[in-house]
């Protein structure tokens, strides 16, 4: 129930039980040995560890360019990660996990792969870890030279959590928020975030050990006009329940909305925002960096705009100096991209980070006010979700959620209220038509009405939401944000 749930530190031996049970849920899961893969992990080259090559970027004001790629097979899969590092030009290498395993179904991932095999192609949407087992996951860590990620999209990832990190993953993706509402309908928020506290708790186990694996939320959670206080209040939340369960590095994320300042200020204020939520809690020795995920909305068809919107992401990551950026790929709007058009997304990318390197973004009042805005806003909705959980994020959490304190635009969890309606401003700005039970101040409130008024007088037209259909499509539409060319 919620009101059990804590963010307290998971006792390690207390664990040991529920353990066994998620170790013996798929056949694969006898293969982990924790003692056995602290000592893999030991071995390791430095340079293979990615929350090391993170802090390397960061320290140099750098951005690494990271795809999504995840293939059946296992030697399918080891030779497409190797294509992107070496004809994309990736510094950070994935392996995007399919549906079944998402949801942990563990069986039809298996039939999934075994008719992969046979066709002699993926018949599945990425690459089921655990059907693999630890033994074959880790020739994935051996084979390549570049630091490897789990990108997936589960709510309970516990045994894919087990599995790869006895592999040798050094990265994990994903929260009890962000990998639940916007990807299921129906799993209660208490359940998802105390699977995650476990996914957590063991990362911590590896830390206690001198192992450190870098723990990413998913920052753009349904990636449709996500306004920055609502994806940063997810991913402060995320990063204060991690923390306490041990994790020691850090990634938090930020989905691109278009507006260039708005994304800049995004990005800058969401460590400033984690770190002082973190200090609250007394944790001050947590690693943090970030990830600018390039537009995770629709895409237009036609390849030259696609790099357009590509080149544009790029170039936001690098003025707004995130530690890494996703890179999308010109085959967004077709399906599940060719390997030639994922490391040509990577290369475009690649060329805008390498050109901007030394660049930054000015200092002008618009950015300053942004900032301000988004601190504001997102402190307003922390601080009522701890004042809901009597200071404990996890329980916050859940009850902010009931309240709408919280609340994810165009979500499909039923736990999700669903009451905030997002539309563009008159420069393509995220703002909110209407904001439901968002805890904003008075200031706050006629600060959006205002921003909607000034794109409705220009438009003339009455803000509504025709507004939120029109910016929805836009881009992939290739028009001006919220309207026709």
């Amino acid at each position: 129930m919620a009101e059990q749930l804590s963010s307290t530190k998971l006792d390690w031996d207390v664990l040991q039980e529920e353990r066994q049970a998620v170790l013996a849920s798929w056949e694969t899961g006898n293969e982990v040995d924790l003692e056995e893969a602290v000592q893999f992990h030991h071995e390791l080259p430095p340079e293979k560890n990615f929350a090391r090559k993170l802090t390397q970027a960061k320290n140099a004001g750098l951005t690494l360019a990271q795809p999504r790629a995840g293939v059946a097979d296992l030697r399918s899969h080891v030779e497409l990660l190797r294509y992107l590092s070496t004809e994309g030009e990736a510094d950070l290498l994935p392996t995007t996990i399919d549906s079944y395993t998402r949801q942990n179904r563990y069986e039809e991932a298996q039939r999934g792969l075994d008719e992969s095999r046979k066709e002699g192609r993926s018949l599945l949407n990425g690459f089921p870890a655990v059907n693999h087992g630890v033994a074959n996951c880790r020739i994935l860590i051996e084979e390549l030279d570049l630091p490897l990620q789990v990108r997936h999209g589960t709510p309970d990832a516990r045994l894919l959590a087990e599995i790869t990190l006895a592999a040798g993953f050094t990265a994990f993706e994903g929260g009890g928020i962000s990998y639940n509402i916007p990807y299921a309908k129906n799993v209660p928020l208490e359940e998802s975030i105390r699977a995650w506290q476990y996914v957590d708790r063991l990362v911590g186990y590896y830390a206690e050990h001198g192992v450190i694996i870098n723990r990413e939320p998913f920052g753009p959670l349904t990636g449709t006009l996500v306004a920055p206080c609502i994806s940063h209040s997810v991913a402060v939340i995320e990063a204060v329940l991690a923390a306490k369960q041990g994790v020691k590095s850090l990634t938090l994320g930020y989905g691109q909305c278009g507006n260039l300042i708005q994304d800049v200020a995004a990005v800058q204020t969401l460590p400033v925002l984690a770190q002082e939520y973190l200090e609250r809690e007394g944790i001050t020795d947590v690693e943090l960096t970030t990830v600018f995920h390039q537009w995770m909305g629709g895409f237009p068809n036609d390849e030259p705009r696609a790099f357009g919107v590509i080149s544009l992401g790029g170039v936001t990551a690098a003025l707004s100096k995130a530690t890494k950026v996703i890179v999308k790929t010109p085959h967004e709007a077709l399906g599940i991209p060719t390997k030639e058009a994922n490391a040509a997304g990577i290369r475009a990318t690649k060329q805008l980070l390498n050109m901007l390197r030394d660049q930054v973004f000015p200092e002008c009042s618009q950015l300053k006010e942004e900032r301000e805005i988004i601190l504001t806003e997102t402190r307003q909705i922390l601080d009522k979700t701890l004042e809901l959980g009597e200071g404990d994020f996890a329980l916050g959490a859940v009850r902010a959620f009931q309240a709408g304190v919280i609340d994810v635009p165009f979500a499909p969890s039923v736990y999700n209220a669903g009451r905030t309606m997002p539309a563009r401003d008159n420069n393509g700005a995220v703002r909110f038509l209407n904001w439901g039970s968002l805890p904003f101040s008075k200031e706050i409130q006629e600060f959006h009405k205002a921003k909607l008024a000034e794109r409705a007088r220009y438009e003339e037209r009455t803000p509504g939401f025709q507004f939120v259909i029109d910016d929805i499509y836009a881009i992939g539409k290739g028009m001006l944000v919220g309207r026709p060319r």
